[in-house]
């Protein structure tokens, strides 16, 4: 086990409807280290997409700790997880959540963007891993890359949302069942360019309620009713 990226402590969500408390997620603990990947497997409602959103800093927790790159998340105000989580956070959603208005290579450019101070440096001296143009071009996207997202398919969506999460080096990526609204060529693409992300070094994290997809990670988590409930190798 390397260094730790991430860590959960007794981790606690509750959502309120008309009064009543509904608990998603109840007393998770989790710990990933640096190269890691791992998945979480678990019908949909179990609270996986909950859990990847209070551990990236999208959502505060009801109770328990994240500590994310070594920070603990409880004690910073918003706009100190919000810098955190622009820091050391890549996240792909299932939607792809890419900008319509931009192209492929301005959605990646903005990433890059968003993590620079107003002379273009980043405050953790972390070189981005490749320019834009470069990046989508290794993902097989070159000749694509001026195309806005309503005009790729879907697989390259998400190709380019994975360059855009991946492009600043983040301490760890996490995937939200990132091949739910893909057919199975697209899906077996991107699932081959998670693994190789992770043979270059990238943490990942990912969510998923389908057990092919989970065996392509080093560690499986299985969660039901806002529990882990089991780990296994594939």
């Amino acid at each position: 086990m390397g260094d730790v990226v991430l860590e959960a402590r007794s981790l606690a969500k509750d959502y309120w409807t008309d009064s009543i408390r509904v608990p998603v997620l109840v007393g998770v603990d989790l710990t990933i280290a640096r190269g890691e990947f791992v998945a979480v497997m678990g019908p949909s409602g179990c609270g996986k997409s909950t859990l990847l959103y209070v551990l990236s800093g999208l959502t505060r927790p009801t109770a328990g700790e994240v500590v994310l790159a070594g920070v603990p998340i409880s004690g910073l105000s918003d706009g100190e997880v919000t810098r955190l989580r622009q820091r050391e956070v890549g996240f792909v959603f299932q939607r792809f959540n890419l900008l319509p208005t931009l192209s492929a290579e301005e959605n990646l450019a903005l990433a890059l963007t968003i993590k620079e101070d107003r002379r273009g440096r980043r405050p953790d001296g972390r070189a981005p891993l490749a320019s834009p143009a470069e990046l989508l071009e290794r993902f097989g996207l070159g000749h694509r890359r001026r195309h806005r997202p309503a005009h790729l398919s879907a697989g390259e969506q998400q190709r380019v949302a994975i360059a855009r999460a991946i492009i600043t080096q983040p301490a760890i990526t996490f995937a939200d069942e990132p091949t739910g609204n893909l057919d199975s060529a697209n899906a077996e693409t991107v699932l081959t360019l998670l693994r190789d992300l992770n043979r270059q070094g990238f943490t990942i994290l990912l969510v998923t309620h389908n057990p092919d997809v989970a065996r392509q990670a080093g560690r499986v988590l299985h969660m039901r009713d806002g529990r882990f409930v089991g780990e296994a190798s594939p």
